[in-house]
């Protein structure tokens, strides 16, 4: 690399390393933004000589990637940003960090990835999903399609690995002339009943689904989710056991195999690998607290919401719900989730717009608890399961109370 660049790495290193041991973060942003302030071109000059996949979609990402990540480990060292961090930032800071590796598996925040693209020539993208999310600055879903679809127009040499359920994925997908299409459901609609192609209507059926006005629709996937475990590209079914619950999970572990099958790892090599993954910076962890085992799971956007009571027990449950700057400042998407699944279990509220989050259940009509604290929360359920569900901010919040568990 250029001194320069050589400079800013060494840099970049050493404030991730200095964040960290203050107990400030993991220092995957700060490390990052040191070294492209040194070198603007950081990012490119830390790709360069690795083989880079890339994952986006409004959620899964975080899981997918780490899933990725294991699989494409049976070929070698891989730099990853395993802690969530998915802005060139935090993509400069986990190269930097790892030193050099032969392979790389990036998650990408889906508004940044024509820029990590540019900056990382990946070998492979996977693109997952696509729902509103962040309604206060985020793009529209037909917006965020389009600019998906401009930029893979532009890099016909990158492999794609796409959803075949999700229309919007797949006509931002279907420019590119090397694209493999994987299963793996679609549960949340409420994003895709118009074509983005026509504006016609998209018609669903037996999990096919169509354009009523111009010849858009479901592609024939090679990868498919089948009971509990997954058809690859030769018609072979392999048993997926993940110690991740719900069926979600299944989708993102097919999609990992997808994106490692096109670095040549056969599903054989990466399950037993995947099988070892037990949770994501925090998701999914399992805390023994007072006689209570919490279960954390984070959930962003109605879709998400959707996927995280189908995984949560019937068990007293705690919502957190925040508004700050990483979350999005506007809850009017909490109108967009069907809370009703929740009317079986007693269920605890708290976080900054506890009260919003209180109106939708009473209109949901869920009785609720509100509690001023986590500690409050755990004082108020009786010893064994409690399921926590909570947006990001909230999430970390109650994670820092358990001393960060990953």
């Amino acid at each position: 690399m250029p001194l320069r660049a050589i400079v800013a790495t060494t840099a970049s290193k050493t404030a991730a390393a200095l964040s960290r041991a203050a107990g400030r973060g993991d220092g995957s942003v700060i490390g990052g933004w040191i070294g492209l302030k040194i070198d603007p071109d950081l990012l490119s000059h830390l790709s360069s000589g690795r083989a880079v996949a890339l994952i986006s979609g409004t959620n899964g990402k975080t899981t997918t990637t780490r899933f990725t990540a294991a699989a494409v480990g049976v070929l070698g060292r891989v730099a990853t940003n395993s802690f969530g961090a998915n802005m060139p930032t935090g993509h400069t800071s986990a190269l930097a960090k790892e030193g050099h590796t032969p392979f790389a598996v990036l998650e990408v925040d889906e508004h940044y990835l024509p820029q990590v693209i540019d900056s990382t020539r990946p070998r492979v993208v996977a693109l997952l999903n696509l729902s509103r999310d962040q309604l206060d600055r985020a793009k529209e879903v037909a917006m965020m399609a389009q600019l998906w679809k401009t930029t893979l127009a532009g890099h016909p040499e990158i492999r794609v690995v796409a959803n075949a359920d999700d229309p919007m994925v797949v006509w931002a997908a279907g420019v590119s002339p090397q694209v493999t299409w994987f299963s793996a459901g679609q549960r949340w609609h409420d994003d895709s009943f118009v074509c983005p192609e026509s504006g016609h209507p998209i018609e669903r059926a037996h999990g096919d689904w169509w354009c009523s006005g111009c010849p858009l629709r479901r592609p024939r996937p090679q990868w498919v989710v089948e009971e509990d475990g997954v058809i690859d590209p030769r018609g072979d079914w392999h048993l997926v056991k993940l110690q991740l619950p719900g069926r979600v999970n299944l989708g993102n572990a097919a999609t990992a195999l997808a994106v490692a099958g096109e670095f040549g790892v056969r599903p054989i090599e990466a399950l037993p690998r995947l099988s070892r993954v037990t949770s994501i910076a925090g998701r999914y962890a399992q805390v023994d607290r007072d006689g209570r085992n919490i279960r954390l799971l984070l959930a962003k956007n109605p879709a998400s919401w959707l996927e995280a009571f189908d995984m949560a027990d019937q068990a007293p449950t705690l919502l957190s719900i925040n508004a700050r700057d990483p979350d999005g400042l506007d809850t009017s998407w909490l109108w967009d989730v069907d809370f009703s699944p929740l009317r079986d279990r007693p269920v605890l509220i708290t976080g900054d717009r506890a009260y919003d989050l209180a109106v939708r259940l009473q209109v949901n009509q869920v009785p609720f608890r509100h509690v001023h604290s986590f500690g409050e929360a755990l004082g108020a359920v009786p010893p064994g399961r409690l399921e926590v569900i909570a947006n990001y901010t909230a999430f970390q919040d109650i994670r820092a109370e358990l001393d960060r568990v990953n």
